[in-house]
């Protein structure tokens, strides 16, 4: 079952490629196990956002990560029309996004990326799949302390692995690379808008 795309198109980008929909995203990521039918890998989503004056920049991360020997990664970006303040609502939102792009990968789309690996089980290959949650349990150093429990369970209703700080590293350095820049329409225009929130 795919996502509605009825509040916000589902188009992603990375260093060299845009306007990539979801199925060339799951094509390039076969293409990139492909190469090594014998690695580990980490599927993993994560997202993040950054309030900028005026709007607040979702970011949300798809990565294939072959342990040791690379990534493929893409990046979808939504931009929400006023500054998100409530940190509930910007974590909620930020798993939401996630999970929107993890039903996507519904139970016939991750069997093929596990049949790639499958072969090569007892050669070490193995395939695994995350949702980073960008939050974290500490109640000392973590603001969102008291809704990673909320989040956890969110994620793992929809068939992931949920990891939150230190190790969400999707989330907090991936996504977050490209959600510091304030939205620039003149610049940027391919951007996601999303004005129904």
């Amino acid at each position: 079952m795919k996502p509605s795309a009825a509040s916000h198109p589902l188009e992603f980008r990375n260093t060299t490629e845009s306007g990539l929909d979801l199925d060339t995203v799951h094509e390039r990521i076969l293409h990139f196990m492909r190469l090594d039918p014998a690695g580990t890998y980490k599927f993993i989503i994560g997202t993040d956002c950054q309030v900028h004056p005026g709007h607040t920049k979702f970011i949300t991360g798809v990565v294939i990560q072959r342990l040791g020997k690379g990534a493929w990664a893409c990046y979808r970006q939504v931009i929400v029309p006023r500054a998100l303040h409530s940190i509930k609502e910007k974590l909620s939102m930020e798993t939401a996004f996630s999970e929107e792009i993890a039903m996507y990968f519904h139970e016939a789309k991750r069997q093929e990326m596990e049949n790639i690996v499958l072969p090569q089980l007892y050669q070490g290959a193995s395939f695994d799949m995350f949702i980073h949650i960008d939050a974290g349990a500490d109640i000392n150093k973590n603001r969102t302390a008291k809704f990673v429990q909320e989040m956890v369970r969110r994620v793992e209703s929809v068939g992931m692995v949920p990891v939150i700080k230190p190790d969400c590293y999707v989330a907090s350095a991936y996504a977050n690379r490209f959600s510091k820049k304030p939205y620039l329409p003149m610049y940027e225009k391919r951007e996601v808008i999303d004005g129904t929130r």
